[in-house]
């Protein structure tokens, strides 16, 4: 941990920069509140990610079972099912709310009882490392913090953003369509227009009032204490507005993350701050900030539009090109990978590296599967293709192949084995785990795009199609596979060396750990055709079979150990 002096010095100069006025003082209240939390923790420490580290997103009710709370269902699966294939559990939000499935939160501090208790978290806890959902941008328009600014209560002054006809924002970048403001009736009678990123329900914090961002952060390390592990900052590029700007990735947002930064290493060090900002990868990287001072994790979002375009188009050309540039960024901050998630697959991660015919081939097989596209709205009012929204697993098939089991789970595994050799910290979906199918009546019944791929599963009945049912027993067994034999390989250290080989068009070649006696050479086949790749030999860690050479069948792979 930190020294009370040491913290002041990092923290100072970001309150300087966010409220110029008044540092001082807020510094002092920062202070007090980190070293009350350091206090309860008493040095503890949370463990960083290794080369065993994979993790699973998942709702609190993902899998659910009569008369049981869903945690504890979810524990129970895991446990018995899932065993120590995963080290983490990102639990997507789990408080109470009253839309968006979760991300119009009520209460930061609460479990939603219809889930369980604080309780049921730490009993999860105990089997792995957890990642918490801190949705800082914004609260539910029903909450106690917008009701009490609605009310006029001082407690909740100047919480949210009032409409005001001198700010200037016709550059504001969205990823919605819905309007940007909304009104609001007061108790009086009165109304008030409200900022609005995400739509009517979801109010945006004003952060620039010092009291909103000291009552954030005492969430944050809240969450801290209930056992997180790791925070994912829901939505965070959007966090600061300023008249005449996009009000994404400003100045000040990048400072309140290095302020989180100072205030989690100081309290408990190890504890991994993950950045949520699906946009094109040069700003997306930004939040790395010097390697030492922002996120610890960063997502890589261009990753699932440009495998899904690799399987699409047969070729690998662009994910190789892309991919070269992808390497270590520091001894405490790396990538967080992952194919699929609770939203669609972005598109904007894609710009000025696919270009519009190849995006438009995505949107293309996206609807030919039964998808949707959702649409953002750019700051000269026309629209843009935001995300797919389907599911990622059938995605990677053409229609005709959806019907075979054997070719949709050989696709699905290839993708994933070049996501588990990616440098970084491996993340899958639990539909992906599970080999689930999309959920498109559920998209129709609640009209939502995204419900496609958020299907809640009954526990007992998924049990028994993991044993019974083709594609999901392929997939699974297939996965944990695959994740059991690279926690045993040093070479994915989330830390270290990565190269990419471009031997054949139709294979992609990460190298990991190159000059070392872990090195692997992980080749992927993203077609149907059986390839030869006479530029590697050794072998395959996968099935301890030798390559001399390695032959790859139609979407075959191997992560090849030249050095036995």
């Amino acid at each position: 941990m930190t020294t009370s002096a040491t913290l002041e010095a990092a923290i100072e100069p970001l309150l300087r920069q966010l409220y110029p006025s008044e540092h001082q003082q807020v510094c002092r209240r920062f202070i007090a509140l980190a070293e009350e939390y350091a206090s309860r923790f008493e040095g503890r420490m949370a463990a960083r990610p290794t080369h065993a580290s994979a993790v699973l997103i998942t709702y609190g009710d993902s899998i659910r079972r009569p008369n049981e709370k869903p945690l504890h269902t979810l524990s129970a699966v895991l446990r018995e099912q899932v065993h120590d294939a995963v080290t983490d559990v990102h639990l997507l939000p789990m408080y109470p709310w009253t839309s968006d499935d979760g991300f119009a939160v009520m209460d930061h501090r609460q479990v939603n009882p219809d889930l369980g208790t604080w309780a049921d978290v730490s009993g999860l806890a105990d089997d792995y490392g957890l990642m918490f959902d801190f949705v800082a941008n914004h609260m539910s328009a029903a909450s106690p913090w917008f009701r009490g600014w609605l009310a006029g209560d001082d407690a909740y002054a100047d919480y949210f953003i009032e409409r005001d006809p001198e700010f200037d924002a016709s550059h504001v970048v969205r990823p919605r369509t819905t309007a940007l403001f909304h009104d609001y009736a007061r108790p009086d009678g009165s109304s008030v227009s409200a900022w609005t990123t995400f739509g009517r329900d979801q109010v945006d914090v004003d952060v620039a009032t010092p009291a909103a961002l000291i009552e954030l952060t005492d969430v944050l390390l809240g969450y801290l204490e209930q056992g997180a592990s790791a925070i994912r900052l829901d939505a965070i590029g959007f966090l600061w507005k300023e008249s005449g700007t996009s009000c994404l990735h400003l100045p000040q947002t990048h400072a309140i993350i290095k302020l989180w930064r100072a205030l989690v290493d100081h309290v408990a060090a190890g504890t991994q701050l993950l950045t949520e900002t699906n946009v094109p990868h040069a700003e997306n990287i930004a939040y790395f900030g010097n390697g030492a001072d922002e996120a610890h994790l960063v997502y890589q979002f261009a990753l699932p539009p440009l495998v899904l375009h690799t399987f699409v188009s047969g070729r690998t050309t662009t994910l190789s090109r892309w991919a070269a540039d992808i390497g270590a960024f520091s001894p405490s901050a790396t990538w967080f990978n992952f194919l699929a998630s609770h939203d669609g697959i972005g598109l904007r991660p894609t710009e000025g590296i696919l270009t519009d015919d190849e995006r438009q081939s995505l949107v293309e097989r996206t609807l030919a599967h039964g998808g949707r596209v959702s649409m953002a709205t750019r700051p000269d009012g026309t629209q843009t293709v935001y995300e797919l929204n389907v599911g990622y697993i059938d995605a990677l098939a053409t229609t005709a192949e959806l019907a075979d089991d054997a070719t949709v789970a050989a696709k699905a595994l290839a993708a994933h084995s070049i996501l588990l050799a990616f440098l970084g910290v491996p993340a899958i979906y639990y539909h992906s785990l599970f080999g689930s199918r999309p959920d498109r009546a559920g998209m129709e019944v609640s009209g939502m795009n995204r419900r496609i791929n958020r299907e809640v599963l009954d526990a007992d009945q998924l049990v028994h199609e993991l044993r019974h049912d083709t594609r999901r027993r392929a997939v699974f067994e297939g996965l944990v596979g695959m994740l059991a034999l690279r926690r045993q390989q040093p070479a994915f250290s989330p830390y270290g060396l990565q190269c990419i080989e471009t031997f054949d068009p139709r294979v992609f070649v990460v190298r990991r750990g190159e000059g070392t006696e872990d090195e692997l050479v992980c080749v992927t086949n993203v077609t149907a055709e059986t390839v030869i790749v006479p530029e590697v030999e050794g072998v395959d860690v996968l099935t301890g079979q030798p390559c001399r050479p390695l032959r790859l069948a139609a979407y075959g792979y191997a992560w090849v150990s030249p050095r036995t």
